[in-house]
């Protein structure tokens, strides 16, 4: 067992008293996920308590726990359990000699995530350590933190935010010597005045930049002035990417790739120096050579390999939920492909993605299975709406929406379709999230689907369009 951390080490960071000694080489706060080793954070949340599974952690094989009151087994008592975990989580911080990079933006914080990390855990032989999942909360931050190796090179944590003030309190703790915005779009902004008010919330990312720090920020979008501006009150050191002729790193040259994605040209300059480098992104989309541009700014603003970071982008796999591609069995013997961004959606997201779907190449049909887009607040139905003429131009044959949000998509194509259109797609509104919509979904993409068509589905996590992904991969439509 590799010792992450010793009680002794662990009491003193959390200022508790300690049982007994004991060493962990892992941490949790979700009792099913416990295993040998482990350390157990016994949480208080609004319905459940963990100190109620302590036996069961115990059983399963943690080392230790923290909690706030006395229990039989190996433990740490300490006054708050949440405050414990964001005193670990310092802790991790100050005793680590690792270049730290933050994540966030309202789209690909999780992709940028993994490919930094794949970049950077390549040329340090296995001494980058990063975020797993999508932990960029109050609690899957320093989560993440506490779980950062003392011997690490690279750390790379994703933070993400759907209320103003919440990434100022993240990227105290993390501490980034590069901060990554990937790029500002309407998501949450049912919580928001405006766009606007969301890059604010996003740049305060900046409040926690080390002496010296960089600042990545997106070129391509109406929010770089004001990015840049915040960004300054914070650090000299302000590094632009994107496509404009003024971005500081910048893609030059982009065209499709053999066998799918794209081969990219890029120049870095500035600050971070003088380099040129050709790679090949292998996940498809402008959106993904903007968030690979990102990533070649951030591991060249913490010396990293560039070469090593485009070989990972050439070699990564789209993410469930978030563009994984599977060729699924159809039950005549055919395949089709399925494009899989059931996690989350917004207005962003949404267009990029059907935009992709749009540049496909398909021998069959395109079926869209498309989820309403959550958090839009009092503009739900502007956004929606608007989402018609992207859906419209991806090109989809068959069209399924889902969630009663979409009744404003459907009720606009209808209109495009009697005011434009020479073709009727069909068009299938689906009411709700229950499992009988799930259902009626593979119905509807079950009667639809054939060999050589390209079925992408997408919408906000809260759907659970995930289970219509895992019944076509596993066949059970």
């Amino acid at each position: 067992m590799t010792i992450l951390w010793t009680s002794s080490a662990i009491a003193k960071a959390l200022h508790g008293q300690e049982s007994e000694d004991f060493s962990v080489s892992g941490v949790a706060f979700d009792s099913r996920e416990i295993g040998p080793g482990d350390l157990f954070f016994a949480l208080k949340g609004e319905k459940s308590d963990g100190h109620a599974y302590v036996k069961d952690i115990y059983a399963a094989g943690a080392a230790g726990a923290i909690v706030s009151q006395p229990v039989d087994g190996p433990h740490i008592l300490v006054a708050d359990t949440t405050r414990a975990l964001n005193d670990l989580a310092i802790a991790s911080r100050a005793r680590s000699g690792a270049k730290i990079i933050g994540v966030t933006g309202s789209v690909g914080k999780t992709g940028t995530k993994e490919a930094l990390f794949a970049a950077l855990n390549r040329v340090s032989k296995g001494k980058a350590h990063r975020s797993v999942k999508s932990y960029n909360n109050h609690v899957g931050v320093p989560l993440s933190l506490s779980r950062m190796p003392a011997q690490c090179q690279y750390g790379i944590f994703e933070m993400g935010m759907n209320h103003s003030g919440e990434l100022a309190q993240l990227t105290r703790l993390v501490r980034p010597d590069v901060a990554i915005i990937t790029a500002i779009a309407p998501a949450h902004i049912g919580y928001f005045s405006d766009v606007e008010a969301i890059a604010d919330a996003k740049a305060e990312i900046f409040q926690g930049l080390t002496d010296d720090g960089i600042a990545l920020i997106p070129y391509d979008i109406p929010q770089y002035d004001q990015l840049r501006t915040i960004a300054l009150r914070y650090t000299k050191n302000v590094v632009s990417f994107g496509f404009g002729e003024q971005a500081d790193v910048r893609a030059i040259d982009v065209v499709p790739a053999p066998g799918g994605g794209s081969l990219v040209t890029a120049k870095i300059g500035g600050i971070l120096g003088d380099h040129s480098l050709c790679f090949t992104v292998a996940e498809p989309g402008k959106h993904w050579v903007s968030n690979a541009l990102a990533i070649l700014g951030a591991v060249r603003a913490v010396d990293g390999d560039l070469a090593a970071a485009g070989l990972a982008l050439a070699e990564l796999k789209g993410l469930d939920g978030r563009g994984r591609r599977h060729r699924i069995a159809l039950k005549d013997g055919n395949k089709a492909l399925l494009i899989d961004e059931s996690y989350n959606a917004n207005p962003l997201s949404m267009r990029a993605t059907l935009a992709q779907l749009g540049a496909e190449q398909c021998n069959g049909r395109k079926i869209a299975v498309l989820g309403a887009m959550g958090e839009l607040g009092d503009k739900s139905e502007t956004y929606h709406r608007a989402l018609a003429d992207d859906i419209i131009a991806s090109g989809a044959q068959v069209i399924i929406l889902v969630g009663d949000e979409m009744a404003y998509t459907s009720a606009r194509l209808g209109e495009i379709v009697s005011e434009k259109l020479d073709h009727n797609p069909e068009i299938t509104h689906v009411a709700g999230s229950s499992d009988a919509a799930i259902k009626t979904i593979l119905a509807g993409v079950a009667g639809a689907i054939g060999g050589d068509d390209i079925l992408l589905v997408k919408g906000s996590n809260y759907l659970g369009l995930a289970k219509v992904v895992s019944a076509l991969v596993s066949e059970e439509y």
